[in-house]
């Protein structure tokens, strides 16, 4: 153990430090199994959801190399006691299989509408982490009457939003970081061709290289109530997260005037995988506060 924290690459020692989280994550996870699971057909490519519950549905997007199990397993069993909850393993990810599509977060987020459109929701609530949060961004800005509230978890809008040691780290990551990882395992686990592993981490690493900005003004015209969760150390600038719940109409004085729709939540002593595999019980309760 003591040898994976001699690596001089400050991005592979998040990854490893990630990596063990998650890993140990998972022996605290309740499992439970989905009452439907399969594949909706959409944009040329076969997306793969999972079906839990009953009630107003809420979808869930994972974050960057992730399965629906890795990044969902212990919030699932508790927002299904509710909710329809409809978890989806967005493209080359998990069960979805690979495709040499370029990967956009337009295409990704438009992704998401097929699979409502293909199990018939008209609206929802989502849920996004990290790279999810970003095709969430997107997908509100794209499909604002499909939307009914958002949460966004660790994640940005724009590139800008991360901390520059974070973008550098981007720029340095490569495929030989994620070999012989529990990230691979899982992967190896559910994947329909597991050859296509290194094929999938070159497409996703020229795809979290690319800048991208989805633009202020696009911000904020989102109608829909939007709960910002962050830790105070997960990476995302705190200036520029501020603005984007300004954008949101957030930062006022309350005392003055009626409290925004939409609310900002900063977790305190957390980094970015910490928040997601440690915090469960605040991240539910918040997200059930403000889906209520």
């Amino acid at each position: 153990m003591k040898n994976l924290f001699k690596t001089r690459n400050p991005l592979k020692l998040i990854l490893l430090i990630a990596i063990i989280v998650f890993a140990a994550s998972q022996s605290n996870a309740q499992q439970i199994k989905p009452s439907n699971s399969g594949y909706a057909p959409v944009n040329g490519i076969q997306v793969y959801y999972e079906v839990y519950g009953e009630g107003e549905p809420l979808i869930l997007l994972h974050g960057a190399f992730m399965t629906i199990d890795m990044n969902w397993s212990q919030l699932i069993p508790e927002l299904s006691k509710t909710r329809k909850v409809v978890a989806i393993e967005l493209q080359g990810h998990g069960h979805t299989p690979y495709s040499d599509r370029k990967l956009s977060l337009a295409a990704l987020a438009s992704d998401v509408l097929g699979v409502m459109d293909y199990l018939k929701i008209d609206s929802a609530d989502v849920v996004g982490y990290s790279m999810g949060g970003s095709v969430a961004y997107e997908f509100a800005i794209q499909n604002p009457k499909r939307l009914k509230k958002l949460v966004i978890i660790s994640s940005t809008y724009k590139s800008s939003g991360w901390l520059p040691q974070v973008t550098n780290g981007f720029k340095n990551m490569k495929p030989e970081f994620l070999t012989n990882t529990p990230l691979k395992a899982a992967y190896n686990a559910v994947a329909p061709d597991t050859t296509k592993w290194t094929k999938f981490l070159e497409q996703m690493i020229v795809f979290i290289k690319t800048p991208f900005d989805m633009g202020d003004s696009n911000i904020s015209k989102i109608a829909a109530p939007v709960l910002i969760i962050s830790g105070d150390n997960d990476g995302l600038d705190k200036i520029e997260l501020m603005k984007t719940y300004t954008l949101l109409g957030g930062g006022v004085s309350a005392d003055l005037q009626p409290m925004p729709k939409s609310q900002l939540a900063i977790i305190p002593s957390q980094s970015h995988v910490g928040l997601m595999m440690t915090q469960t019980t605040t991240i539910l309760n918040y997200i059930n506060s403000f889906l209520k």
